[in-house]
């Protein structure tokens, strides 16, 4: 009886310790990541808070956590499973960090923070639980700023796309414009489509938008998709129209519509537009692309 009874305090004891030590584990983890990380965080988080182009990132990394939290019920019935295979992960996740900080490139530094993330939860909790916080995990990637090359790559065409737009938008209005790359020359005064307003800060947080809609409202990986995509020419739409309407009130109300208040809060207002323009869309295609039954349209 003595024997018995001392076998069941031991499990009683290993139980209560185990989760003491993976605390301690994962506490120790913690400290030593944000230790290794706390430059590359603090760049990413100061450029979020000062770049508006980038200033999607807080709502990425909320809505990954959201959806993390969602997901609790979910991850705690699957069984955990860990793999030899996340230190490979981790390793990578390093060797990205090295090599970023050794180029000063900040895109590899600041991405092998969320490679480093993958590497711990495969190793820790395995393949299954990896598998169920993959949308999560890759949503993460959008909040990462891309190099500075690709933006200005991007940005250009964006500039020149919207100079188009406007000057023949403006031309079929009746208002003579000259176009010189992205300089409008209207009678009253230029207008240069700087690199600000190119459209690629709204394109930027419409598409990251459009993500986070499609998950929550639409189940089909197809509809999804299709939202992303549909993104890309409502924001190009939308920011050729905010130049339009100032080069109208430009030409017949106030050359000071160019700048100022006014040219701010015309983004904000064109923003708002294209969200609702998305959404409108999405409505649509439900209309014309119905779900086949009504667990289709309850899956998630």
């Amino acid at each position: 009886m003595a024997e018995v009874i001392d076998s069941n305090r031991a499990k009683t004891l290993s139980v209560g310790v185990e989760p003491d030590i993976r605390m301690w584990h994962a506490c120790a983890i913690g400290i030593l990541t944000v230790w290794l990380y706390w430059p590359v965080i603090i760049s990413l988080t100061g450029q979020w808070w000062h770049d508006p182009n980038w200033s999607h990132g807080f709502l990425v990394f909320a809505f990954s956590l959201f959806l993390l939290w969602k997901k609790r019920s979910q991850l705690a019935a699957i069984p955990a499973r860990p793999s030899w295979a996340g230190l490979a992960v981790i390793a990578g996740a390093l060797l990205t960090l090295t090599v970023g900080t050794l180029g000063a490139e900040l895109f590899l530094s600041r991405s092998s923070i969320v490679l480093l993330l993958a590497g711990f939860l495969i190793f820790f909790h395995g393949w299954l639980r990896f598998r169920a916080l993959l949308f999560p995990w890759l949503l993460l990637f959008l909040m990462i700023p891309i190099p500075a090359i690709v933006f200005s790559q991007i940005t250009l065409p964006l500039q020149l796309l919207a100079s188009r737009l406007a000057s023949l938008s403006l031309t079929l209005l009746g208002i003579p414009v000259l176009r010189e790359g992205n300089v409008l020359k209207l009678p009253v005064m230029s207008l240069a489509v700087a690199e600000a307003c190119s459209g690629i800060r709204s394109l930027l947080s419409l598409g990251t938008l459009a993500v986070i809609y499609g998950y929550l409202s639409e189940s089909r990986l197809a509809g999804r998709v299709f939202l992303l995509i549909a993104a890309i020419p409502i924001a190009v739409v939308a920011n050729g129209s905010r130049i339009l309407v100032t080069g109208v009130l430009v030409q017949y109300w106030n050359p000071e519509a160019a700048e100022g208040f006014f040219h701010n809060f015309s983004g904000w207002v064109m923003f708002v537009f294209s969200l609702l323009m998305l959404v409108a869309l999405h409505r649509v295609m439900q209309r014309l692309w119905p779900y086949k039954d009504s667990a289709e349209g309850q899956e998630n």
